[in-house]
């Protein structure tokens, strides 16, 4: 496994986030999820005035991993402008445990302080495949 450059990885989510477009609620917001082998791939929230069509930063960077083919996500960086580090929202939360339930996430804030965060301790039970059978 490719090791968790946390620093790059920050940096990555502060570029997509100033791509973010956000003219209802101006809270932008920035994800960088790196793959087991070290590709990283940016998501920014895009709303919509139709509210619910809106996309945030992290299932963005969840569907441009998965359109270029990578499954195996393990690390994921989130940077939002709250006063304190903002966790994933839970149909982010319930999106990434598909494919990434022991996902490592560290959400930081615009002065630096993060927090992190182990997505099976964020969603401990999620709706999965064998709810299905």
């Amino acid at each position: 496994m490719s090791e968790t450059d946390w620093e790059a990885l920050k940096l990555a989510a502060m570029d997509a986030r100033s791509r973010a477009y956000a003219p209802y609620s101006g809270f932008a917001v920035g994800a960088a999820l790196q793959t087991k082998n070290g590709r990283v791939f940016q998501g920014c929230n895009v709303e919509n005035a139709s509210y619910g069509a809106a996309i945030c930063a992290e299932r963005g960077a969840l569907v441009a991993a998965v359109a270029a083919g990578e499954r195996d996500l393990v690390a994921l960086a989130i940077v939002g402008g709250a006063e304190r580090p903002t966790p994933p929202c839970g149909i982010c939360r319930q999106c990434l445990s598909e494919l990434a339930p022991d996902l490592r996430i560290r959400s930081y804030t615009d002065n630096g302080a993060f927090t992190d965060y182990e997505l099976a301790e964020l969603l401990p039970d999620p709706f999965d495949r064998t709810q299905l059978e």
